[in-house]
């Protein structure tokens, strides 16, 4: 995954390429807007940690040229703390905002979920070594394909789609049964108990929510 930091403090920009390196993400850097926009011309960037206040170009007049021609999801990280500063930018379209100063294992991690959520929106669900083929009606664990039935996946599926959702199994029966399903909720119990043995070590990924049902929760 490619990073591009878009701020005009060496130090700033040091110290994000100093953890994203860790977590193997290739870094490309700039001082400002202008000289984003021309690497962005010239490069596959995935993912931008923007400044708001840097010379030649500000950090919104920045996104706007962008989003002109392209859709990367965007994180600012600005020393602005004004709500005005944080619904502006959420109101261009950024992803996530980020206050100076900032913890750079939680800038990280806000890289990573915005990432999985671009994925996502895609015809493939994508985590670690698991993934989710939409399209194909696929599940494949360390590049081999797990057998499943079609409830299964589409249970599966409901749960990527709302991730960390508590869901009822009602709501369960509701959707993926239809309204003038008879049955009762041990028929939920019983497909979820199979698509856990299934998902083997993601199994987990599939939480039970005393008195409620299930979630389907990433940290």
């Amino acid at each position: 995954m490619k990073v591009l930091i878009v701020d005009d403090e060496k130090l700033i920009r040091d110290v994000i390429k100093e953890y994203a390196t860790l977590e193997h993400f290739e870094v490309v850097e700039a001082e400002n807007g202008v000289q984003a926009l021309d690497i962005i011309a010239s490069s596959e960037i995935d993912v931008i940690v923007l400044d708001i206040m840097m010379p030649k170009m500000d950090g919104y007049t920045f996104f706007q040229e962008l989003k002109k021609e392209h859709n990367i999801p965007t994180i600012i990280l600005s020393a602005r703390n004004d709500e005005y500063d944080k619904l502006l930018g959420f109101e261009l379209g950024v992803d996530d905002y980020l206050t100076k100063p900032f913890s750079p294992k939680e800038l990280i991690a806000r890289i990573k979920a915005i990432t999985r959520r671009g994925k996502q929106k895609e015809d493939k669900f994508i985590y670690k070594n698991l993934v989710v083929d939409f399209i194909g009606h696929t599940i494949e664990i360390n590049k081999k394909e797990i057998n499943v039935t079609p409830k299964e996946f589409d249970i599966l599926t409901y749960f990527i789609k709302n991730q960390n959702v508590a869901i009822s199994r009602e709501a369960l029966l509701n959707k993926l049964w239809g309204y003038d399903y008879f049955g009762d909720d041990r028929t939920v119990d019983t497909h979820i108990k199979m698509l856990r043995n299934n998902l083997g070590e993601y199994r987990d990924l599939i939480k039970t929510v005393r008195g409620v049902g299930y979630k389907f929760e990433i940290k």
